[in-house]
């Protein structure tokens, strides 16, 4: 049965706070997720992921952003990205210190979109990205894409999304894929919106990311 316990790192700024999930047989790999715009490390998806990931043997750490640790709801501001970034490579610092073995950064649409940027400009951070609802574009934008850091991104990426994104179909995210010259894969996720995991009921959705995972990055 893996645990999972509060975390928080203020001896740097900015702090990295949220939970952290530790496997009882560990793969010495690490994974850390992040949420969106909307949303907390609380999320539903979120949780189940790390759960998910945990029971596989990875040492899991979902956490808060900067931005959301700053205040506990509204959107994040374009002017203070760059601080989100900053709090998602100490993230990665913190559980390097943890394992031996390799680690691997994750967010939901926004915080994929930020994870993504900041690979692409430090591209030993991270030795993978789970990208989970890549925002693409707004809703009804299609045009105001959110590629433009896609060709250097060497790292290699898995991307799931659903099959009724508003902020990507997935025809366009497999385009957009095109565009990256680190190994990268869609996981389509049928009938499934930005959230990814149905509102009410019981998802093998996590089960699934965790195996798509596996293959697509074999980790040891």
């Amino acid at each position: 049965m893996n645990a999972s316990q509060p975390f928080l790192d203020d001896s740097a700024e900015p702090a990295v706070s949220g939970f952290l999930h530790t496997p009882a047989a560990s793969n010495a790999n690490a994974l850390i997720l992040t949420h969106g715009a909307g949303a907390n490390c609380q999320s539903k998806l979120l949780t189940a992921l790390a759960n998910s990931f945990a029971e596989a043997g990875f040492t899991v750490l979902r956490c808060d952003l900067p931005f959301r640790q700053s205040r506990p709801h509204g959107p994040p501001s374009p002017a203070l990205a760059a601080r989100d970034r900053d709090g998602l490579k100490r993230a990665v610092s913190l559980m390097r210190q943890r394992v031996t073995g390799k680690a691997f950064l994750g967010g939901h649409s926004y915080g994929g979109r930020q994870a993504a940027m900041l690979a692409a400009d430090e591209p030993q951070l991270a030795d993978g990205l789970l990208l989970l609802s890549y925002p693409l574009h707004p809703p009804r934008k299609p045009t105001e894409l959110r590629t433009a850091h896609f060709p250097r991104l060497a790292t290699p990426s898995l991307f799931v999304h659903g099959s009724r994104d508003p902020f990507g179909a997935l025809d366009e995210m497999q385009t957009a894929l095109g565009l990256i010259p680190a190994p990268a894969m869609l996981f389509a996720v049928d009938r499934a919106g930005h959230d990814l995991l149905p509102k009410t009921e019981s998802s093998q959705l996590p089960g699934q990311i965790v195996a798509a995972f596996h293959s697509f990055f074999s980790p040891k």
